[in-house]
């Protein structure tokens, strides 16, 4: 069997490979950070978070604003290997700030002994792999280092049972998702908007565009989770494989939430533990808004990141209200299945309204929305469902 040692190694060497192979030069964004990382981590060991959050944070708004220039001000084409480069940035602060908060809290212990070769291999080698992991360079999800290292040593110890077809059932699952965006596309193909149409048709033409936006992250995400679960990771060490948590969301599952804030907290469900310890349980004033806030920021400060951030901010916090004030109110069953079912429909209208001006980053999105009455429905439905169900 493989040693942890060899795992270690071919984890971080692949993962320097396929940033080079994909990347070309932009791979220095990654490397970077890496090197200065493990400088302060040095130094400092015990202190490094804020100097690390903000220097990383820093080097990322950097790339971000230097990609909007290029687009907005020079009215140049960015290259793709850029946009690839500040996607697996972004992963890559994820993983820096996680690693940094467990230092902070004293749940990792990690010390260099520079007069020892071999000790500071032992303590660089996990470090490197880490952060530069091949599984999860350009599509996460995020582990914390602790369970990384579990995930190393569970290998080394007892492999995992029936890896492949774990990996088969979820490409399986892929495909199916493939199938559903296909028709999705067809579908908006064949039934443009048009101003003498009735409003239904464009809402659904709206909502089938920004299905079909989420349902590429939804691809993208089971993709990442299988090359995880095929490296070996993702796995319960007691457990006949049974997946520990390295999923960024289920379609189904996601999908069928009624409410935003269940949303909020299925979608990306390892991107939203990570805001939540980085930001929101660490704000003492405004968490919520703080972690918006943050997340705008971290994801680029697009015109509309603004508009769709600022939205999901704000219905989520109306969601809290009228939750609390509606739920009690539920007495009767049919109550309950008619304020479910008319608050999945607001979630599904809010959420192609965010996925949309987000996806766009820039006016084009607000314009799509603007010419549709999707933009003001979910402004309306909440009212109208309350007055349904209480009437």
């Amino acid at each position: 069997s493989l040693t942890s040692d060899f795992r270690y190694l071919v984890l971080s060497v692949g993962g320097c490979v396929l940033a080079v192979f994909t990347m070309r030069l932009y791979s220095v964004l990654l490397f970077i950070p890496v090197f200065v990382f493990i400088l302060l981590l040095s130094f400092a060991p015990c202190s490094v978070h804020n100097w690390v959050f903000g220097i990383q944070m820093l080097w990322q708004t950097f790339w971000h604003l230097f990609v909007q220039y290029r687009e907005y001000c020079s009215r140049e084409p960015v290259s793709i290997r850029l946009f690839l480069a500040l996607s697996s940035l972004m992963l890559l602060t994820q993983r820096i700030t996680s690693l940094s908060m467990d230092l902070q809290e004293k749940r990792v212990m990690i010390t260099f002994n520079a007069s020892s070769k071999r000790k500071l291999c032992e303590t660089l080698l996990p470090l490197m792999s880490y952060l530069l992991s091949f599984t999860t360079l350009l599509g996460g999800p995020l582990c914390s280092y602790g369970q990384f290292m579990s995930f190393i040593q569970g290998i080394s110890h007892k492999p995992p049972p029936n890896t492949l077809g774990v990996v088969f059932l979820q490409l399986m699952q892929v495909l199916l998702l493939e199938v559903i965006r296909f028709c999705l596309v067809c579908f908006i193909k064949h039934n443009v908007p048009d101003p003498s149409c009735a409003a239904l048709c464009d809402i659904l033409w709206v909502w089938a565009l920004g299905l079909v936006l989420r349902i590429q992250y939804y691809s993208h995400w089971r993709i990442s989770e299988c090359l995880n679960n095929a490296a070996g990771f993702g796995f319960c060490e007691n457990s006949s494989g049974d997946q520990s948590g390295l999923s960024d969301g289920d379609f189904w599952t996601t999908e069928a939430s009624s409410r935003m804030s269940v949303f909020s907290r299925r979608w990306n469900n390892t991107t939203a533990l990570w805001l939540r310890r980085l930001v929101y349980r660490r704000c003492k004033h405004f968490p919520l808004l703080m972690t918006f806030g943050f997340s705008l920021w971290w994801h680029g400060l697009h015109f509309g990141h603004f508009v769709g951030f600022s939205t999901w901010a704000a219905t989520v916090t109306a969601d809290y209200h009228v939750h609390k004030y509606l739920h009690p109110k539920l007495s009767s069953p049919w109550r309950r299945v008619l304020y479910n079912c008319l608050g999945w429909i607001n979630t599904q209208m809010i959420v192609t309204c965010v996925v949309l001006a987000v996806e766009f980053r820039n006016m084009s999105g607000v314009r799509l929305l603007s010419v549709t009455p999707i933009a003001i429905y979910f402004l309306v439905l909440p009212k109208t469902s309350a007055i349904v169900v209480f009437r």
